[in-house]
């Protein structure tokens, strides 16, 4: 099942991505890199154009990534919800009600395990695996927390989307133009090969 009807949630790096996703259905999109500054502008253009924001926490320029940081972002600046790899963010994030993203980097066993037992305590909505190209890895995770899993980094292709999603993951995170258009429902080329 998909996330809020997607199967792709853009990522954007710069105003500009946000501006080009303007003409597109997506109504949920991820915010990567950022700076403080940006956010409340970036924010106001998205709600304008009917989209809700997943802010990237850690990735944010001159905002300490810790649950005071958390507590701002969810009070002050109020995204649909916050991606971080650390569990301070995420518990703030879910005390203020907001959508929970937990990033796990699954590099070798060692980092597995070690990101079991950190979505142990954390408890988040979401879990985005990376690398998002690893399908058994994606429904090993799915199944062992049982949380939705978001699938990210090295997705390149359609055959990417669509091996991460029928191995569980509920959306992919990507930042290819080309994939958003292909999965876009409103793009008139929707069908064409990536």
């Amino acid at each position: 099942m998909a996330f809020k009807g997607q199967l792709i949630l853009p990522a954007i790096r710069k105003p500009k991505d946000l501006e080009k996703l303007m003409g597109f259905s997506y109504e949920y999109i991820v915010l990567l890199d950022s700076h403080i500054s940006q956010l409340k502008p970036i924010l106001d253009l998205a709600r304008s154009g009917g989209k809700q924001l997943l802010i990237h926490a850690d990735l944010i320029e001159g905002l300490k990534n810790d649950e005071h940081a958390a507590e701002f972002l969810c009070q002050i600046i109020r995204p649909a919800g916050i991606l971080s790899t650390r569990a301070s963010v995420i518990a703030k994030t879910r005390q203020n009600g907001l959508l929970a993203i937990q990033r796990v980097f699954l590099l070798d066993s060692g980092a597995l395990n070690k990101s079991y037992a950190l979505l142990e305590r954390s408890q988040p909505d979401y879990i985005e695996v990376l690398p998002g190209v690893i399908p058994d890895m994606i429904a090993e995770v799915k199944e062992r927390t049982g949380i939705p899993i978001f699938a990210g980094g090295l997705i390149r292709s359609v055959w990417d989307v669509e091996k991460a999603t029928a191995a569980g993951a509920a959306a992919v995170t990507t930042s290819r133009v080309e994939l958003w258009k292909h999965f876009d429902r409103k793009s008139e080329e929707a069908l064409e090969p990536v």
